[in-house]
């Protein structure tokens, strides 16, 4: 699993029929400190998240183990969307 801010969207009109009705996400990978990292990704959204937001994702074989995702042609998704976290006891991101 990894960090990543949800900063923009993807919409594609012609797709594989498995992905019919998914959502797409650019996802930014975030470091621990929630700074940005280089890496982006698109993600299939499997939790109802947006903009802004910071989430989980998992990628790989990993992204096909999903309810929603499994048997399908994706290679990233959000599964979570992060309320909180800390390192060392001290807070480095809360949603608002």
């Amino acid at each position: 699993m990894h960090l990543g801010k949800v900063i923009g969207t993807v919409v594609s009109t012609q797709k594989d029929e498995k992905l019919e009705g998914f959502r797409f996400y650019l996802v930014q990978r975030i470091d621990s400190d929630n700074r940005p990292l280089e890496e982006t990704i698109v993600a299939v959204d499997s939790v109802g998240s947006g903009i802004g937001e910071v989430v989980l994702y998992a990628t790989g074989s990993s992204a096909r183990q999903t309810d929603v995702t499994e048997n399908k042609p994706v290679d990233a998704v959000i599964i979570a969307i992060v309320d909180t976290w800390e390192t060392e006891g001290t807070v480095r991101y809360t949603k608002a």
